[in-house]
């Protein structure tokens, strides 16, 4: 396990996996949207969707908080995001799992795979085109429609720069990107908590 910074740490995939295979008891989130997490997911790991991540409800709801708690998602960017959310909130010995799901699953680690959706990513990519391409057809009508244009071409520059992507943290709350239980209920934040088998622009 390699430090990354003086606050939280990395580890390789095949490193946890094998941590997991000694009987170790490992706490591993996985911080991506319900839908992506019920499309494939690391055998070890439960459901606690970033865009309502609350680190002192995860911490309080741990069996052995002064175990290390790991954290994981698609490849790497929304992991470090809720690292950071933890530690910001004062808590210690958080992991990041290098390289996500995808590592995980390009490593044959043991996964649990469900129906197929399209990603976070493409839906971030197919939105923002969609606005650029809406923004210069109503430019042909009044030029101030290209303001549209601009302004998705901005954030996508704030996007790149910051690592913060606000049109996929919207995505990710959208219905289709969320998974219904047996009585009909859109699983939120609070109640993702406990799903599993175990105990950069936000499509990352």
């Amino acid at each position: 396990m390699s430090t990354i910074s003086t606050s939280y740490q990395n580890i390789q995939c095949k490193e946890l996996s094998e941590l997991c295979n000694t009987g170790k008891q490992v706490d591993l989130i996985d911080v991506r949207t319900p839908v992506e997490f019920r499309e494939i997911h690391s055998a070890f790991a439960r459901n606690v969707p970033l865009d309502s991540l609350n680190p002192q409800h995860v911490m309080e709801s741990r069996t052995d908080p002064d175990e290390p708690l790991y954290v994981i998602c698609r490849a790497g960017s929304r992991g470090t995001k809720a690292c950071e959310m933890f530690v910001d909130a004062g808590y210690e010995n958080i992991v990041n799992v290098d390289g996500g799901t995808l590592a995980w699953d390009a490593a044959g680690l043991p996964v649990v795979r469900g129906q197929e959706m399209m990603s976070l990513e493409r839906q971030v990519r197919i939105a923002a085109g969609s606005l650029v391409v809406i923004g210069v057809g109503l430019s042909f009508l009044h030029p101030y429609f290209i303001g549209l244009s601009a302004f998705v071409g901005a954030g996508l520059v704030f996007a790149g720069v910051t690592d913060t992507c606000g049109m996929g943290m919207m995505l990710a709350k959208m219905p289709w990107n969320q998974v219904r239980d047996e009585q009909g209920a859109s699983s939120t934040g609070q109640q993702s908590d406990s799903q599993g088998s175990g105990p950069a622009c936000c499509g990352s």
